[in-house]
């Protein structure tokens, strides 16, 4: 038995969880979440928690159980406290602008870069420390929207201009040495 499958999860006040077979709908406080999950997993909602069983014990089955809990729980983690995303822009002259819904970033480019940020996704960015703070209610659509943000200028190892993640590091290299 999956040691986290197995385990039921809580639903918090004002969250709403509905299921259906190979779908599953949590609303909260921070927004709407949907998720398409295998069919053959039996998700089901009774006396405030939400359990997950399998069909069987075949291979598939196993992988699936412990994967189809944590997007559950993923979801109702998601719509009471929500998920963020931080990415530091470095570089001379590089710096975002929000503007609605739109983020406009100066990359290096002749031109700026216009990222539309998609349904359910708000950014927040410091100028002071040119960070900019992706947030939403969906885990992955989050971490989608800031991988698509990082790869319009990928941080390069020379001088260590571009976008990356906040905890990520850049390995530097040491680039040209002079004739002696």
């Amino acid at each position: 038995m999956s040691r986290i499958g197995k385990l039921a999860i809580k639903i918090p006040d004002r969250v709403k969880v509905t299921a259906q077979p190979g779908l599953v709908n949590v609303e909260g406080p921070k927004g709407k979440v949907a998720q398409k999950l295998d069919r053959e997993m039996k998700v089901t909602v009774e006396n405030g928690q939400v359990r997950v069983d399998r069909p069987n014990d075949s291979r598939r089955s196993r992988e699936l159980h412990g994967l189809t809990r944590t997007l559950v729980a993923n979801m109702i983690l998601g719509v009471t406290q929500g998920f963020s995303r931080s990415l530091d822009i470095a570089g001379v002259g590089y710096k975002a602008e929000l503007k609605g819904r739109e983020i406009h970033l100066a990359l290096g480019f002749s031109h700026p870069v216009v990222y539309p940020l998609p349904e359910g996704v708000t950014a927040e960015y410091d100028a002071k420390g040119n960070r900019l703070t992706v947030k939403g209610a969906d885990k992955h659509r989050i971490g989608l929207v800031a991988a698509e943000i990082r790869k319009l200028r990928p941080p390069e190892p020379y001088k260590g201009k571009g976008i990356k993640y906040a905890e990520e590091t850049i390995r530097r290299k040491q680039g040209k040495t002079g004739a002696a």
